[in-house]
């Protein structure tokens, strides 16, 4: 008995041992967004690029991936949805600075820009008011298929969607303040 349970212990740590977690990292945000990433309305003067992002260790069964970037702490009653982009292909990994241009062109192929609040298809870069740091969650979703919307889609549809299709989800939060 004693032999069994040292087994099913050693079986069951190096399970836990060998399982890595799903993981979002940015080389462009160190904690803070800069003027490359800050946005070119509403009084501010950024570049309006969306950062690096890459990933790893999503679930196997992956099947696509999609990115959103949120502010809960605008001034809207509701936050502010900055970038969703969905469809991004299972074997990409990183997302470059700027892939997120209206353009669409700087996506991997396939992958497609969906609606954010000031109702553009791309990334719109932070622009807090003045006053206390904003936060901005930005998510990476492994995906169990890619996601059915119309190209109209608002960013909280996306979500809904996203939500009932993710194996995983992981995110970082970075801040903006002026």
């Amino acid at each position: 008995m004693k032999k069994l349970i040292t087994t099913v212990l050693a079986v069951a740590m190096a399970h836990t041992l060998s399982a890595q977690t799903f993981t979002l990292k940015s080389n462009d945000l160190g904690g803070q967004f800069g003027n490359k990433h800050f946005g070119s309305s509403f009084g501010c003067t950024g570049e309006g690029k969306s950062p690096q992002l890459q990933w790893e260790n999503a679930p196997k069964e992956t099947k696509a991936f999609a990115i959103t970037m949120y502010d809960p702490d605008a001034p809207t009653g509701s936050g502010f949805w900055h970038w969703t982009v969905y469809n991004i292909p299972a074997t990409v990994t990183e997302l470059k600075t700027d892939a997120g241009n209206f353009s669409g062109k700087n996506l991997p192929e396939g992958a497609l820009n969906g609606g954010n609040d000031a109702n553009a298809p791309g990334y719109v870069g932070p622009c807090p008011p003045q006053g206390p740091a904003h936060q901005y969650i930005i998510t990476v979703y492994a995906l169990k298929a890619p996601v059915q919307i119309d190209k109209g889609a608002t960013a909280a549809y996306l979500g809904f969607m996203l939500h009932f299709n993710t194996l995983a989800k992981a995110s970082i939060i970075a801040y903006g303040q002026r």
